[in-house]
C-alpha cells in the first residue's frame, strides 16, 4: 500500500478504549490548533496576563506540541493496539502534573498550563478506566 492509503486506511472495529483515543486526538488537534492560530486566547479564554515579550511564538509552540499529541492519540487509538491507552496512562497521569504544577505556581501561564495540569490527568484516568473495562 502506499503511504497514504496505509494512513487513512480505516480500522476495522475498534474498542471503545480506541474510540475514545481517536476522540481525545480529536479534542489535543483542535486545542494545538487553536494555539497555534490565536496565540491570543491565552488572554481572552484562560485570563491569563498579557504578554510583554515574545511569548505568543512560545505559545504557539505549545500549540503545536499539543498538535502533534493530539495527531498521534487519533492514529493510536485508530490502530486499535490495546498497548495504546495504557502506554499513555503514565505520562499523563504522572510526568504532565509533576511538570506543569510547578510552572503554574510559578505564574507561568497559570491557566492554560493549569487547564492541562487537570485536564490530562482527568482523559489519561478516563482511558485506564476504559481499558480496564475491556479487559
Amino acid at each position: 500500500m502506499s503511504f497514504f492509503n496505509d494512513l487513512l486506511e480505516k480500522p476495522a472495529n475498534l474498542s471503545t478504549a480506541s474510540k475514545y483515543s481517536v476522540m481525545n486526538g480529536f479534542v489535543y488537534l483542535a486545542f494545538g490548533a487553536l494555539l497555534i492560530v490565536w496565540p491570543g486566547s491565552v488572554q481572552t479564554i484562560f485570563m491569563d496576563v498579557p504578554f510583554a515579550g515574545h511569548e505568543s511564538a512560545l505559545v504557539r509552540v505549545i500549540g503545536m506540541g499539543v498538535a502533534v499529541i493530539g495527531w498521534l492519540y487519533l492514529f493510536g487509538g485508530r490502530s486499535g493496539a490495546r498497548q495504546f491507552g495504557p502506554a499513555s496512562v503514565l505520562d499523563r497521569v504522572v510526568l504532565v502534573p509533576a511538570v506543569l504544577v510547578p510552572l503554574v505556581t510559578a505564574g507561568i501561564f497559570p491557566h492554560l498550563l493549569g487547564t492541562f495540569a487537570i485536564l490530562d490527568p482527568a482523559l489519561g484516568i478516563g482511558a485506564w478506566v476504559l481499558h480496564k473495562r475491556n479487559m
